[in-house]
């Protein structure tokens, strides 16, 4: 069983901090919930270079992966969550090992560890802005390198994460309008994607289904109510694919035609020392790993954060629907599912952090957090899986530009799945420039 590394966290902090006020929220970045990664244009020079590079150690138990030796139903990933022994950020699970059986393609992206401790090379990302001096345009690059191992030796993977344009066209309004491949609109967790925005390490159970990064068209629009401390706001996009991850539906082009239509109306209520900001989000269109425009994906979700001096609470359910295929994929389309089944699922996260009352020159920030996952969900034909997971960690930050990390994941098959060792420990350090 993994162990927790969480107390030697805290007996590090008296040698590196004084005592302060209490650390601010982990907020979501930027200005907005439609840009939340691209800091105000006002405060940055027209031409900006940014980035991180996150590097790890994790271990997996057993093999790295949730298949079971001698479980010979097919295809494997129907009837495990492969997505549970996450390592990073990104999603990235320790292994993918289904032992020679025949998967249908719906899995995570892998690092090829298996069961070993291993120093993992996450993640080398850079931001490219341009905000011209006196126009309400940005153009906004990410670019990304994974170094990982494939099985036969090393690879590069490149990713373009990120590439939109944005107008704001009216001063006094929030209103902003991207074109591009961006984040998801659907939910809160895409707002903490990225290591060195994310409290913790890795993404929750139903982050395969909210934090995907479609290409098309975005438009955000909030309005304020200063009577009674309120904001309203909207953010809505058509999109190639909904808001799933990359390697569940491609978004590089549209296989149908028609374009997946999602948004989310939001709240806020800022009150002295308290924050509060609730949504609901809603999905729907074409799956766009089919070429049949009738066959439909939808999604339905609630989000709400609660911001209480050093505590915060972020909560997320999201339910899930998509139709069976019509006939087999042609050769137009993705290539990769051999059979594209009905499926439904359903999950929430919730999870509590603590912002430590420490602060010094060399530690910035610190912050102690538990997260509790739940997912069911299932394919056509095949029993629905109910997983679980608790997550715990902790995290410092030095310096303003060092995060360091350590959690535990410790997954468990509730009903449906066969029972495996497939906890996780891991680490990061991000650096950020």
């Amino acid at each position: 069983m993994t162990r927790v590394l969480v107390p030697w966290l805290l007996a590090t902090l008296p040698a590196l901090a004084q005592p302060a006020g209490p650390e601010p929220e982990v907020s979501e970045p930027g200005s907005s919930d439609s840009a939340g990664y691209t800091p105000p244009q006002a405060t940055q020079p027209p031409f900006r270079i940014s980035g991180y590079v996150d590097v790890g150690w994790a271990k997996a138990q057993g093999n790295g992966s949730s298949f079971v030796p001698g479980d010979t139903r097919l295809p494997a990933d129907y009837y495990v969550d492969p997505f549970a022994p996450a390592v990073n950020s990104l999603g990235d699970v320790a292994s993918l090992d289904a032992g020679g059986r025949f998967v249908n393609g719906f899995l995570p992206y892998t690092v090829g560890a298996g069961g070993n401790g291993t120093f993992l090379l996450n993640v080398a990302s850079v931001d490219l802005q341009v905000a011209p001096s006196n126009l309400p345009v940005l153009v906004f690059v990410r670019a990304q390198a994974l170094p990982r191992w494939n099985g036969n030796g090393s690879e590069t993977r490149f990713l373009l994460q990120q590439a939109f344009g944005r107008v704001s066209p009216f001063a006094s309004q929030e209103l902003s309008i991207s074109a591009g491949r961006f984040d998801s609109v659907f939910g809160i967790e895409y707002l903490q994607n990225e290591s060195n925005l994310r409290l913790g390490i890795t993404p929750s159970l139903i982050a395969r289904y909210t934090t995907g990064h479609p290409i098309g068209l975005k438009v955000f629009y909030r309005f304020q109510l200063p009577s009674i401390s309120s904001a309203i706001s909207i953010n809505a996009a058509a999109t190639n694919h909904g808001s799933q991850v990359e390697s569940l539906q491609a978004e590089a082009l549209s296989f149908t035609g028609v374009p997946v239509g999602s948004a989310r109306l939001g709240y806020e209520l800022s009150l002295l020392g308290t924050e509060l900001k609730l949504g609901v989000s809603g999905l729907y269109g074409p799956r766009n790993d089919q070429s049949d425009p009738g066959v439909t994906q939808r999604q339905l979700g609630v989000d709400a954060r609660v911001f209480v001096g050093p505590f915060s609470v972020w909560a997320e359910y999201v339910d899930v629907k998509e139709d069976p295929a019509t006939a087999p994929p042609k050769p137009t389309g993705t290539g990769v599912y051999a059979i594209a089944s009905g499926f439904q699922a359903h999950g929430f996260y919730v999870q509590l952090a603590y912002a430590l009352p420490l602060h010094g020159w060399v530690l910035s920030g610190a912050s102690v957090y538990g997260r509790y996952d739940r997912r069911k969900g299932g394919f056509d034909g095949t029993p629905e899986l109910l997983t679980s997971r608790w997550t715990v960690g902790g995290r410092l930050e030095l310096w303003s530009v060092l995060q360091l990390k350590a959690e535990v994941l410790f997954n468990r098959e509730n009903a449906g799945a066969p029972t495996v060792d497939n906890d996780v420990f891991t680490t990061s350090a991000v650096f950020s420039f």
